[in-house]
């Protein structure tokens, strides 16, 4: 089979990027692949290829609605028309026509919840399946045991299908996440299709600051006198918010974004940014998985991610078209508490899951019994699962284990930013490579120079209005 022919005929590309070749091969060969591949080297041709040339429909299961959205749109406009998105804001009656015609589409995107409900998963049952692939599937690992715990399920799934071959794509995945990887997907001996994660043309940097009041002076400064497009990492709403108020004064074309916004002004902003109408993002982590912008100038941190993997992802998503970018991280001291707090504030207290194991024991209602005992709707969803599967005890143990290693990737995090040694060098050793080669422009700890591209082409700046409903409608009609 010629695969580079294919690739030119059907999606117009005249060779592979490293990596890709390897993982379709295997693929094909219907074996259980982990494509370890960095942002912007075309994961999803991993699974588009092959799934256009086999028997069957192809299963993605992706972590957010707007990546399965902006994915099955693109298949779409390359002129793949048996695609379909299968999620929460479809309406109940066309969710329920997509189901009953499954077996019409080639390409399915679902998230892990879907597959938790009982009448689409006997649906799936009924149509012939060539393949599975997991998007983004670091999420096992980084919001399974603590956030999504449907994404430790996809497994009960898989069990049912028996030897139905895995794809798991994702861009960072050390030890740990590799073995949580094959351990919930209940992979046979997998592959591991491994690319180095190290990308020379983004920079690194770590500016110390005193205060929240230097961090915004600094980013004003920053955003005004040199290039975008840009995204500003923020550890809140609030501060999202406030951050893109202060840019929009100073005339820079910039929205802020996260879940507290409208769904349909969230797909507004992004379609801007992606335009080129929008020339920074402030938002908190809930933007970035399938924004496809090829020709990101910087990343911002804000804030302290949680976890050295949270922010390769992040910065991952600048100079995807291979051009210089630079990745900034401000840090304080409090940040360190702040994060603390962020990433242990839903997970449930020992007392909260005694007095909520004790209430269901005794026959009172889930929901009943979370309100009692004070669970958020989160570490709900956390004790259901462990529920399903551990005595009491373990659970505890369990929760407790958690508790520590999310400390632990803090830890991590905390070290790489005040280690003083090359940047490049220790977030490459936490996922287990070394550094060949270092580039001239590397990071704040080896001496960056002025990185003068930063000013070399001012950006044309618009302040963009983010209209109501009514007011689009106004617009619109008069």
């Amino acid at each position: 089979m010629d695969l580079k022919a294919i690739l030119l005929d059907r999606f117009g590309y005249e060779s592979f990027r490293p990596g890709q070749e390897e993982v379709i091969h295997r693929v094909l060969n219907s074996q259980d692949t982990i494509a370890i591949l960095p942002t912007g080297m075309g994961k999803s041709l991993c699974y588009q290829l092959p799934g256009s040339i086999m028997e069957g429909s192809v299963i993605i299961i992706s972590p957010l609605v707007s990546l399965m959205e902006d994915q099955a749109m693109r298949m779409r406009q390359n002129g793949e028309k048996r695609v379909v998105a299968l999620n929460s804001f479809l309406p109940y009656s066309e969710r329920q026509r997509i189901i009953g015609q499954l077996q019409s589409y080639k390409f399915i995107f679902i998230s892990p919840e879907m597959l938790s409900q009982d009448s689409f998963s006997r649906q799936l049952s009924r149509i012939h399946i060539s393949f599975v692939v997991v998007d983004e599937a670091h999420c096992i690992s980084q919001w399974g045991f603590d956030f999504r715990p449907d994404y430790l399920r996809i497994g009960d799934f898989l069990k049912q299908k028996e030897s139905l071959p895995i794809l798991a794509l994702t861009a960072t995945a050390n030890d740990k996440v590799l073995h949580d990887i094959q351990y919930y997907l209940q992979m046979e001996q997998p592959i591991v299709q491994r690319h180095s994660l190290d990308r020379p043309n983004i920079s690194y940097s770590v500016q110390e600051m005193n205060s929240p009041l230097e961090k915004t002076e600094w980013i004003k400064q920053r955003v005004i006198q040199t290039v975008g497009p840009g995204i500003i990492y923020v550890s809140s709403r609030k501060r999202a918010d406030e951050l893109a108020l202060e840019l929009q004064l100073e005339g820079v074309a910039v929205q802020s974004y996260h879940a507290g916004k409208d769904q349909d002004d969230r797909s507004i902003i992004q379609e801007q940014f992606l335009n080129g109408d929008l020339e920074w993002i402030c938002a908190t982590n809930a933007f970035g998985m399938g924004v496809h912008k090829d020709d990101i100038r910087q990343v911002i941190h804000d804030h302290l991610p949680p976890t050295v993997a949270a922010y390769i992802q992040e910065v991952g998503r600048a100079g995807r078209d291979g051009r210089p970018s630079i990745a900034t991280l401000l840090y304080m001291p409090t940040d360190e508490h702040t994060t603390s707090f962020i990433i242990q504030s839903d997970m449930p207290e020992e007392d909260e899951v005694l007095h909520y194991y004790k209430m269901i024991s005794e026959g009172q209602s889930p929901e009943k019994a979370s309100e009692l005992a004070s669970l958020t709707e989160t570490g709900k969803r956390v004790v259901d699962y462990y529920i399903e599967r551990y005595p009491l005890e373990e659970i505890l143990t369990r929760l407790k284990k958690l508790s520590n290693e999310k400390n632990e990737q803090l830890q991590r995090m905390i070290r790489l930013v005040k280690g003083g040694e090359c940047i490049r060098q220790r977030v490459l050793s936490y996922f287990g490579e070394s550094l060949i080669s270092k580039p001239d422009e590397c990071c704040s700890s080896c001496g960056l120079s002025s990185v003068e591209w930063l000013t070399e082409k001012r950006m044309k700046r618009h302040a963009i209005k983010i209209l109501g409903w009514d007011e689009r409608i106004t617009a619109l009609l008069g």
